[in-house]
C-alpha cells in the first residue's frame, strides 16, 4: 500500500487540494475576522489572576485599555456584553464594523 505523503516530498509544505482552508479567527470584542496580526488578550488581566486569552485586533485591545482599568476588566471577566454596554466601546465597535481586518488607527488616551 502506498503512502499518502512521501517522507521526502519537496512539495509537502504546500496545501493539498483536499485540505480546506482554516476558518478565520474572529475578534473577541468586535466579532470581525482577524487579519495578519492577532493579539492574544487576557480578558481578566494577568496581574489580577487571569489565565485565559482571546484573539483580538490590536486596535480593539487598545480601545479596551483606554477605557477600562484592570479592576474594571477583572469585574467584567469574559463577559463581552458588559464591555459593549460602555458608550465609548459601543461607539468604537459600530465605527470599526465595516473596516478592513488589518485596519489600524490611533486610539485616544485614557480619560480619567
Amino acid at each position: 500500500m502506498a503512502r499518502k505523503h512521501s517522507k521526502h516530498d519537496p512539495y509537502d509544505h504546500l496545501p493539498q487540494e483536499d485540505e480546506a482552508p482554516a476558518p478565520p479567527t474572529l475578534c473577541w470584542l468586535c466579532g470581525r475576522p482577524t487579519g495578519k496580526t492577532i493579539v492574544w488578550h487576557h480578558p481578566v488581566p494577568k496581574s489580577r489572576g487571569g489565565r485565559d486569552v482571546v484573539p483580538m485586533h490590536s486596535i480593539c485591545q487598545q480601545t479596551l485599555t483606554a477605557n477600562f482599568t484592570n479592576s474594571e476588566l477583572q469585574r467584567h471577566g469574559t463577559d463581552v456584553t458588559g464591555l459593549l454596554n460602555h458608550p465609548n466601546v459601543r461607539k468604537f465597535v459600530d465605527w470599526v464594523a465595516n473596516k478592513d481586518p488589518d485596519f489600524t488607527a490611533t486610539v485616544a488616551k485614557k480619560q480619567r
